[in-house]
């Protein structure tokens, strides 16, 4: 089952891409599922299918203004 939010088909087949790669592949011992989740939402935030967005920052002592 994909994670909560996922309301297009092409996250859910990438959900159950990324839980069988894990399970094969051995990792995450019990976390499976939240590992699979995590990633696909990374995903989507990443490309804005979120309803809100998180402002991201832009590093540790970047300004936001350039130098003169």
């Amino acid at each position: 089952m994909p994670p909560r939010g996922v309301k297009s088909r092409k996250r859910a087949r990438q959900y159950k891409k990324v839980l069988k790669s894990i399970k094969g592949s051995g990792r995450y011992k019990g976390r499976q599922k939240e590992v699979a989740a995590r990633i696909v939402n990374k995903t989507r935030r990443k490309k804005g299918e979120t309803k809100s967005r998180r402002r991201r920052s832009r590093g540790r002592g970047q300004s936001h203004r350039k130098a003169a």
